[in-house]
């Protein structure tokens, strides 16, 4: 056999213990204690480390066309820098354009993904265009190939109307598919841009005051009660704000398949970081919310209505997100013209296992927000997400005493900056393995281009809010 990784302890999220895990052909072939050595190609002591299965990032915008640029990570970029923060399933975002059949959309993109990704892939499909039968039935050509995710925006010239949303919830439900949500009130936020910026005020903190706690929290209550009246699951993506995770902790007290994604910027930071010199770098949108908001994400997690933790990686160089002072032909700028988005697919990992090491949350939650749950909740389970007999070697070798303090220079990313700088995290993957592959070891990347697939997934059917 290729691999085996003995002496450590072995993470799901279920259960704890310690184990070898065998590895043949890119899958775990055998979990046990009594392998003989010789038998391995490679044996790899993990003795006093923990052996997780790889995250799974649910939400990524790589090589993305936004704001006047293109993101700074391309698919090799990026998924070479989700590898070295123990990653190893990235889900990036195909946005029909108008006309465009849906499938045709994720192939236009895959085109592009299949030739620089270092791991592996899947998407979901934006949807535009639903202004015809032909348009809204190509949803299932997607779900038959593998896509069965697909995603609205409530915001945004491209965002659909409530009626438009409502249709793709229903045929979602008959497809057995998922869908997710950008949640912001357009309306309300195109207002308060125009009455802000005609009293003058341009900085970082009023792309924050424009789509602050309610104008968010709004559109989560409407998306929640359109998926109620079409009875049809929904995901709603990057949950920033208290009144939203209140719509869904009760929404999923009723019994509907209801689930949320949060990402770690908003519950590292709050809305305070955009008073800073450089509060434009921190620009993305949802933006980050307040203290109280950010309390009520832990509480979700701690109760279980987060049901995934995802990053919404975006990131954009400096240079462009000082667009938001001068722009790029000379003009003035504002925080409207601030490309939205910042890095952090090498940071999700890290630093929720950090939170693990500093005891606010059990490393078996934070296997099951970034794995397991990924991986069940977008039809990977028979491939990713967990440590198991039969399953991608996707693994990640985790020293939880290793002192790790965040700069950009020791990130694998193409952007020139990080939110994350000067954190310090205890606990941060030593090594990581793609399919069996030794992508990432002690800091230096070791994954190929193009290495990475497209993983298809399977038809989704939730009864509840339990995956």
């Amino acid at each position: 056999m290729d691999l085996l990784i003995k002496n450590g302890t072995i993470v799901t999220a279920a259960e704890t213990y310690q184990a070898d895990v065998a590895v043949d052909s890119g899958k775990i072939a055998a979990i046990g204690t009594d392998f003989d050595e010789a038998d391995f190609t490679e044996v790899v002591d993990a003795k006093d480390k923990l052996v997780l299965p790889g995250a799974i990032d649910g939400h990524t915008h790589l090589a993305l066309a936004f704001g006047g640029t293109i993101s700074s990570d391309d698919y090799y970029a990026g998924t070479r820098s989700a590898a070295c923060g123990g990653t190893t399933t990235v889900f990036d975002f195909a946005q029909q354009e108008a006309g465009e059949r849906l499938l045709d959309a994720a192939k236009r993109r895959d085109a592009i993904a299949c030739k620089d990704a270092a791991v592996d892939y899947s998407f979901h499909i934006g949807v535009g265009d639903v202004s015809t039968e032909e348009l809204l039935d190509s949803m299932e050509e997607a779900v038959e190939y593998g896509i069965p995710s697909f995603k609205v925006y409530m915001v945004y010239d491209f965002g659909v109307d409530d009626g438009s949303f409502y249709k793709v919830l229903e045929k979602s439900k008959e497809l057995g598919a998922l869908v997710g949500v950008h949640a912001e009130n357009k309306d309300v936020n195109s207002l308060l841009v125009n009455r802000y910026l005609s009293e003058g005020k341009t900085s970082a903190w009023w792309h924050y005051m424009s789509k602050n706690e309610l104008v968010e929290g709004e559109a989560d209550v409407r998306a929640v009660n359109l998926a109620k009246m079409a009875q049809a699951p929904l995901y709603i993506v990057h949950l920033a704000d208290k009144m939203g995770m209140e719509a869904v902790t009760e929404a999923r007290k009723q019994g509907y398949p209801i689930f949320a994604e949060t990402c770690p910027q908003y519950l590292h930071f709050t809305n305070e970081v955009y008073k800073r010199e450089r509060g434009r770098d921190f620009v993305c949108s949802p933006p980050m919310k307040n203290q109280e908001s950010q309390d009520a994400l832990w509480d979700g997690i701690a109760n279980g209505n987060i049901t995934t933790i995802a990053t919404d990686h975006c990131p954009f160089r400096q240079e462009e997100k000082d667009w938001g002072i001068t722009q790029k032909d000379g003009s003035p700028g504002n925080f409207t013209t601030i490309p939205n988005g910042c890095a952090g697919v090498e940071n999700m990992y890290p630093y929720v296992l950090s939170q693990a090491v500093a005891g606010r949350i059990s490393f078996n939650k934070a296997v099951e927000l970034c794995a397991l749950n990924p991986s069940k909740l977008f039809g990977l389970d028979h491939r990713k997400g967990a440590v198991r007999v039969g399953l991608d070697a996707d693994l990640v070798i985790y020293d939880p005493q290793k002192e790790f303090t965040i700069t950009n220079e020791a990130m694998h990313g193409d952007t020139d900056h990080t939110i994350w700088e000067g954190v310090k995290l205890k606990g941060y993957p030593q090594a990581t393995y793609s399919r069996g592959r030794l992508v990432f070891k002690d800091g230096e990347f070791l994954g190929k281009r193009g290495d990475g697939q497209l993983i298809k997934c399977h038809r989704l059917e939730f009864k509840g809010p339990e995956l």
